[in-house]
């Protein structure tokens, strides 16, 4: 089974529509077979007592001559009897011949089987009469005044009939059932959309939590969804005091251990003992930004709109090393937004651009673009030297740096490629348009609004 029926299956309103529709179809199935058996019950009742009376009719109207054979007084009212294999027929005679018949029997006669019927009796038979049709059958032995033998009288009526008038009603009777099933299954379709919206607004509101437009889940709801909102909201609550509590203790650990390392760095003689100091220093900050990546990463409602961050990082940085001699153009859509912590992406951006400040001539660029499976690519470029395609996994190892001339501990670019990863993303290096070096910083991208 394809992934596309299996989902199908697993879909609560499917369920629902598919656990109502058979027992839609099984009820006004079952209410079909018991309305049609009543119904020939019926129809099979009135068809006997139409030839009951039939046959009463026929005895009273018939008397004995004076050759002392039977004759008829007057005609059966029904026409039929009178029209040729009319499918009502009707005969009179003693033993197996009969001496009276319908003119609708033509010239047969009724093939009645041998029977000994006691006078007054009614007995059923079913036989087969005229072109082979057949035939529902009622024969009563009567005695005739003055007659010394009783007569064999019968009405017969074609079972064809009884049968069109059963199928007609069943026809009518499955295509109203039909029309009927059709109307409660989209009664049901209706009443499980109306049931399964609180359900639709609830996947709207995690959509807007996880894209962080809402930080909580509101609004009113039924009462049996609403339990479910508060232990959501609880659970939030929960997550984002784990991870202030936990950010809030690193920090701690982070200023209690920077501060003796300035200690240690202002009593240490010696360059060795002093690049110890810088190295740990270093590694604090590296892992730091790895813990708070880490804790931020899939927390419900966080979202940061990158031209925001890009935006103020360019005018800071422009202030503080450009002097005038570096642009940094920002080109970024205001509904790119990264799906993380303000702070983790500026401090990956941060690296980025003061790296491409130092290195540019005069022009850095910012721009941002969507890729496949909901990622987000950052891109900073600049028009600088730019470096060599054998010299790029170098520049990304902790604590190497390329050119002493430039200030800085070469830590950044590493810090930047472990958070991004820490995201599910990565960090790209390749040749810019502008002669330098291009950067792109792939991080997930918030769900779109």
């Amino acid at each position: 089974m394809s992934g596309g029926g299996r989902r199908l299956i697993g879909s609560l309103r499917f369920r629902l529509l598919a656990g109502a529709a058979v027992w839609i179809a099984l009820a006004l199935a079952l209410a079909g077979l018991v309305l049609s058996g009543l119904f020939r019950d019926h129809v099979a009742r009135r068809f006997e007592a139409e030839l009951t009376n039939h046959l009463d009719q026929l005895a009273a109207l018939t008397e004995l001559g004076a050759d002392g054979a039977p004759v008829l007084r007057q005609p059966l009212s029904d026409p039929r009897f009178r029209r040729p294999l009319s499918g009502l027929y009707w005969q009179v005679g003693p033993g197996d011949a009969p001496a009276l018949r319908s003119r609708s029997l033509w010239d047969e006669a009724l093939a009645l089987p041998p029977d000994e019927v006691a006078d007054g009796d009614i007995h059923r038979h079913s036989v087969v009469g005229p072109a082979g049709r057949q035939l529902s059958v009622l024969e009563r032995a009567v005695t005739l005044p003055n007659g010394t033998a009783p007569l064999r009288m019968a009405v017969a009526q074609d079972e064809a009939e009884l049968r069109a008038v059963v199928a007609d009603f069943n026809r009518v009777l499955w295509l109203s059932l039909g029309a009927l099933a059709l109307a409660l299954i989209a009664a049901a379709v209706v009443q499980v959309s109306v049931g399964l919206r609180p359900l639709v607004r609830l996947r709207a509101e995690l959509a807007a939590v996880r894209a962080g437009r809402k930080k909580r889940f509101g609004g009113d709801s039924p009462r049996e969804v609403q339990p479910l909102l508060d232990d959501l909201n609880a659970l939030l609550d929960h997550s984002e005091e784990v991870v202030v509590r936990a950010r809030l203790q690193a920090g701690n650990l982070a200023h209690a251990l920077k501060t003796n390392l300035a200690v240690l760095a202002n009593e240490a003689e010696g360059e060795a003992a002093a690049r110890r100091v810088a190295e740990m220093r270093r590694h604090i900050d590296h892992h730091m930004a790895r813990a708070r990546a880490a804790a931020a990463r899939g927390l419900p409602g966080v979202a940061t709109p990158v031209a925001d961050s890009a935006g103020a990082l360019a005018r800071v940085l422009e202030k503080l090393q450009g002097g005038g001699r570096v642009t940094v153009a920002v080109r970024v859509p205001r509904e790119h937004v990264f799906a993380g912590e303000r702070a983790d992406l500026d401090e990956m951006l941060g690296n980025l651009l003061d790296n491409a400040m130092k290195w540019a001539g005069s022009r850095v660029e910012v721009a941002s673009r969507l890729e496949a499976g909901g990622m987000l690519a950052v891109v900073v470029e600049d028009d600088g030297p730019g470096l060599p395609a054998n010299r790029r996994d170098a520049v990304l190892a902790p604590g190497v740096r390329l050119d002493e001339s430039t200030p800085g501990s070469g830590l950044g670019l590493a810090v930047v490629r472990d958070v991004a990863r820490l995201y599910g993303g990565d960090l790209r290096l390749g040749d810019s348009p502008l002669g330098g070096l291009r950067v792109e910083l792939v991080l997930p991208a918030a769900p779109p609004s």
